[in-house]
């Protein structure tokens, strides 16, 4: 297949986060990139997947400079990489990889031992902040730590010094 090397995509991805929606729940995001320059470029071809270098979903985004991917899963990590294609259907070589982590997901580690703090830890995606809440009775809840506003699409982690203050406490996470 004829390489075509006259451009450069790069990939930017924005997370929609849709109101009412359960935070676990499968999720979009959309992806743009800078359009080619040049004029032999006719559409692009967006592939991602779950490992690095390993793309098995393929969308024809059309000479769309952006496209909505649906039904992603909180928690884990995609890789993505476009393409720009001409008339005959040659592509281009894969532009750099963009790596994302789908926030929306909370995992608790207990201490190794009873009354041992819990390791709390979430991906948190740019632009946003959020609070990790507590409560052992559902009716009050208290805010034990907040992040700051996260520049990175990174996991961060929290530990409950008080868990072994409690019979029973749940966690919540407010995304801000």
């Amino acid at each position: 297949m004829k390489q075509k090397n006259h451009f450069r995509l790069v990939l930017l991805i924005l997370l929609v986060w849709c109101a009412g929606r359960h935070p676990a729940a499968a999720q979009n995001i959309i992806l743009e990139w800078d359009a080619s320059n040049s004029p032999d470029v006719t559409g692009y071809n967006l592939y991602y997947g779950t490992n690095s270098g390993s793309y098995p979903v393929k969308i024809d985004a059309g000479d769309s400079t952006s496209v909505t991917i649906s039904n992603l899963l909180a928690g884990v990590t995609y890789y993505f990489v476009a393409t720009a294609y001409d008339a005959n259907g040659d592509e281009s070589a894969y532009s750099n990889e963009v790596t994302f982590i789908l926030p929306g997901i909370l995992t608790l580690t207990p201490g190794a031992n009873a009354g041992d703090p819990a390791l709390i830890q979430f991906p948190v995606a740019p632009g946003h902040w959020y609070e990790v809440q507590a409560t052992s009775n559902f009716q009050t809840w208290s805010t034990l730590w907040q992040t700051e506003v996260a520049v990175s699409n990174i996991w961060v982690q929290y530990t409950d010094p008080d868990t072994g203050a409690f019979n029973s406490r749940f966690y919540r996470l407010i995304l801000h």
